[in-house]
C-alpha cells in the first residue's frame, strides 16, 4: 500500500483528481494520508475533508522556507507517506525538503518542460507564438521544474486563445495525466536513469 501525501495551495482540482482515483482504485494499491496547505483558506481542504481524508494548514508565519518545510515533513513522515504530490502548491521546496523524499516528490506544471518553467506560462506560450502547449509532471529536484520527466500531454494552442482559455484546455488534460503518472509510480514499473524516466507497463492503464 502506498501512502501519499498531497501539497495544496488553492482549489485543489489535481488533488482531487487524485484522491478520487485512489479511492475507485484506477490508482490501485494506495492511500492519500493526508492534504497539507500552506493557506488556511485554501478551498481544497473542504473538499479533501468531505472525502474523508485528513488535512492539515502548516503556515508560514514568517519563518525561513527550511523551517517551514521542516515541520511539514515531519508531518509526512509522522504520517507514513512515502510519495509527495504538489498540487498546485505554490511554494518552492527547500533543499531538505527535496532531499527527505528523494525521487519521491511529483509535480505537474502547465507547459511542456523545458519549455516555459516558472509562472504564466500560458501567457508565455503564447507571446512566443508557438502551436501547441500542454502539461508535464515530473519529479521534483532541488532545480525549478527541472526534474526528470514522467509523462506529457499536448494541447493545441488556438490562434485565438487567451492565457484563460489555454489554461483551462491544458487543466483538462492535467487531471488525467497526474492520475496516470502516479499509477505508473506506484505500480513499481517506472524507473529513473539521469534525467529519463522509462516505464515498463504495456500501457496507461497497465
Amino acid at each position: 500500500m502506498a501512502c501519499i501525501g498531497i501539497l495544496i495551495s488553492g482549489r485543489g482540482s489535481n488533488m482531487v483528481a487524485l484522491v478520487d482515483a485512489v479511492a475507485s482504485g484506477e490508482i490501485p494499491a494506495s492511500e492519500v494520508t493526508v492534504v497539507i496547505s500552506d493557506k488556511a483558506d485554501a478551498a481544497g481542504l473542504a473538499k479533501a475533508r468531505t472525502r474523508g481524508v485528513e488535512t492539515l494548514v502548516i503556515e508560514k508565519n514568517g519563518r525561513k522556507r527550511e523551517e517551514h518545510d521542516a515541520e511539514i515533513v515531519a508531518a509526512l513522515k509522522e504520517r507514513g507517506v512515502e510519495l509527495v504530490c504538489l498540487a498546485g502548491y505554490m511554494r518552492l521546496l527547500s533543499p531538505e525538503f527535496v532531499r527527505a523524499f528523494p525521487n519521491r516528490i511529483v509535480n505537474i506544471h502547465p507547459s511542456l518542460l523545458p519549455s516555459f518553467p516558472g509562472l504564466n506560462v500560458q501567457q508565455q506560450a503564447i507571446d512566443a507564438g508557438v502551436k501547441v502547449s500542454g502539461c508535464t509532471v515530473h519529479f521534483v529536484n532541488e532545480h525549478l521544474d527541472a526534474g526528470p520527466i514522467i509523462l506529457q500531454r499536448v494541447v493545441e494552442v488556438k490562434d485565438d486563445d487567451t492565457a484563460e482559455t489555454l489554461a483551462e484546455r491544458i487543466l483538462e488534460q492535467e487531471h488525467a495525466a497526474y492520475v496516470d503518472a502516479v499509477r505508473r509510480i506506484v505500480s513499481g514499473r517506472l524507473t529513473i536513469e539521469g534525467r529519463r524516466t522509462t516505464y515498463s507497463g504495456i500501457s496507461d492503464k497497465a
